[in-house]
């Protein structure tokens, strides 16, 4: 997709009334287009051209990608360090924040400065226990919940001032983002808990891992009934989903990752085929192309962990983009990327009008 009023592709675009960033996942939301967005696995390394080539096998294919926060409590690059090397080179990013290993003096200053490196896009998350991950002796701090430190940066974007009540001289703008889990217990409980989130600044939602788009359906049914669906501030709900590698690894997700519902019939049919790497990636396929038809849906977040390769095969077999290509790194200028490169294969790169 290509905004008329973008000053150079890539680059941050002026901000519309009624939208609060200068980024594309906004600007295709609003647009009531369906968005795609992934996660990218941070490194444990300090070479950020490891960086760049995780994200490139994402290229054309999703709106934004998420640079998760020590994820599991596990220790990886920084999220902020991925965003900062993915908007330099044009990227949408999503800044996973948790609240587990920073005070409110910390991740204030951490807002600003992502804003600064050109992060637009902020999910607000409260993290996993430190127990989880591989530092089980570190000191979880969670001086903030996702709750809380959504209104912080929601009144720093809105009102300039830091939570002391000091003014900052240029606010954060950031499009603000929250997590949901439709899909565990208590089910009557989280609408009613997402319209908290909204209230408190959320406008973007991203759902845990969805294998039972039924339940789904009745979350998006009580959503809507709260009024969340409209309106000026209303949440755009973008639903996790991503493929199984086998029944085996299907049970120790159920078993091992808080949160995580797996119905039996899911692993019955993967259990039932041949070959189950493959039959997980369709059974991906099927449920976003069932998710697709939901009333309310926005888009879906495709996380496919040491399978993400298949991130743009799924996007091509269900035709969820409509179309139209992501922008990304020499999508425009394909001879940037490859000089060399016959004229016709730049003419044919250069032809998505996204």
């Amino acid at each position: 997709m290509k905004f008329d009023d973008e000053p150079v592709p890539g680059y941050s675009l002026p901000i519309l009334p009624g939208h609060v960033s200068p980024g594309r996942l906004e600007r295709v939301l609003r647009a009531g287009r369906f968005a795609v967005t992934t996660e990218i696995d941070p490194p444990d390394s300090a070479d950020p051209a490891e960086v760049l080539r995780r994200a490139a096998i994402f290229d054309g294919y999703v709106d934004a990608i998420n640079a998760t926060d020590g994820s599991g409590a596990n220790c990886h690059m920084s999220s902020v360090g991925v965003c900062s090397l993915l908007t330099r080179v044009g990227y949408a990013t999503i800044l996973q924040m948790s609240c587990r290993d920073r005070n409110r003096i910390a991740m204030q200053g951490e807002i600003l400065g992502a804003a600064a490196m050109g992060a637009c896009n902020l999910l607000c998350l409260t993290g996993d226990g430190v127990q989880a991950g591989d530092h089980p002796q570190a000191r979880p701090v969670f001086d903030l919940d996702a709750m809380s430190l959504l209104e912080i940066a929601r009144r720093m974007r809105d009102e300039g001032r830091f939570e002391s009540g000091r003014a900052i001289t240029d606010p954060p703008r950031i499009f603000l983002g929250a997590a949901e889990n439709p899909f565990v217990p208590p089910q009557a409980w989280r609408a009613r808990r997402l319209a908290k989130k909204v209230a408190a600044g959320a406008r973007f939602i991203q759902t845990q891992y969805c294998f039972d788009p039924p339940r789904l359906r009745d979350f998006m049914a009580e959503v809507a009934d709260l009024g969340l669906l409209e309106g000026p501030d209303r949440a755009f709900v973008v639903v996790g989903m991503g493929p199984l590698a086998s029944a085996r690894s299907a049970r120790w997700i159920r078993e091992h990752v808080p949160g995580v519902h797996i119905p039996d019939a899911v692993i019955r049919r993967l259990e039932g085929a041949r070959d189950q790497r493959a039959e997980g990636e369709r059974l991906c396929c099927d449920i976003l192309a069932e998710v697709r038809e939901i009333e309310g849906v926005s888009g879906a977040h495709i996380m496919a962990y040491r399978q993400e390769h298949t991130v743009a095969r799924i996007i091509e077999e269900t035709g969820v983009l409509e179309g139209r290509v992501p922008w990304y790194p020499g999508r425009d200028n394909p001879a940037e990327l490859n000089p060399e490169a016959p004229e016709a294969d730049l003419d044919v790169a250069a032809s998505g009008t996204g």
